[in-house]
């Protein structure tokens, strides 16, 4: 039997519009190493696409609706969530693909699942909230929604050996939350991220040209940052992408490892093309 509640959300997945009230979420700052581990609880950082859930449709942090298929959400609850659509280690680019269809593809989205770390606008601490989580997780009994297993480290030097573990196994790094910290939403120390190299964007400007085997294809990218410093990146590009480069005026996200006396990334590896959801 087809309830209520399934026809209301199909019909709000069938037509719903290309943008929504942009979410205003909890966002973590970087990591202390001055912080007392054992006041947090830890987990994985998923990189996959962060989606806020209000009850009836999923939002992107960029503000638009994100065309779930209505089996997907049908059981999930009627209050708001926060959580990332996640695939598995190292697949970002083929979670993007999926949920940034504006048409939802049944067989691709049966591989996605939907991963709740926070409950916005609720009550208690989040220790709470962890409890509150797994609660609504058993109580709607869908296998599309779960909770970001959360646990808990001694000292800094286990932390960073998680950490090493982790990444290792192809994980981006690790978050931390504050154990009595009650929901706010902005950029907070309550919630912490933690990896051993950076990250941020950089739009590309130009490119040049490929030498040896990579001849007639792009040998870098060159870039230039917010600040305004240029400079180029020909690490991890695949030969599609030397083929067919993002273009001029796109924005990229890279990967470095500190910088050097002259203000530039080290080690600068380019990570993915942006695409806005």
């Amino acid at each position: 039997m087809v309830t209520n509640k399934l026809i209301i959300v199909l019909l709000l997945c069938c037509f719903q519009l290309a943008a929504a009230t942009k979410p205003d979420l909890l966002l973590a700052e970087v990591y202390s190493d001055n912080i007392d581990v054992q006041q947090y609880w830890v987990s994985e950082k998923l990189d996959g696409v962060r989606a806020f859930w209000n009850g009836a449709q999923l939002i992107s942090r960029g503000g638009n609706v994100i065309a779930a298929p209505g089996w997907f959400v049908a059981d999930f609850p009627g209050h708001e969530l926060d959580g990332e659509l996640w695939l598995g280690r190292n697949q970002f680019a083929q979670t993007l693909s999926i949920v940034s269809k504006h048409q939802a593809v049944d067989n691709e989205w049966q591989q996605i699942r939907y991963y709740i770390f926070e409950l916005p606008n609720a009550e208690g601490t989040f220790s709470q909230r962890i409890d509150a989580m797994h609660n609504i997780a058993r109580q709607h009994n869908t296998p599309f929604l779960t909770v970001v297993p959360q646990f808990r480290l001694a000292d800094n030097a286990q932390l960073m050996a998680k950490l090493n573990e982790l990444e290792a196994s192809g994980a981006e790094g690790l978050m931390l939350h504050h154990q009595d910290a009650l929901y706010k939403t902005g950029r907070s120390s309550d919630l912490l991220k933690l990896k051993t190299y950076q990250d941020t964007e950089a739009q590309v400007i130009g490119y040049r040209p490929g030498k040896g085997k990579y001849q007639g294809m792009v040998g870098a990218l060159v870039v230039k940052t917010a600040d305004g410093k240029e400079f180029a990146i020909g690490s991890g590009l695949t030969d599609a992408l030397r083929q067919t480069p993002p273009p001029i005026g796109s924005v990229i996200t890279y990967r470095y490892n500190g910088l050097t006396k002259h203000g530039l990334p080290r080690f600068a590896r380019f990570v993915r093309l942006r695409q806005a959801l």
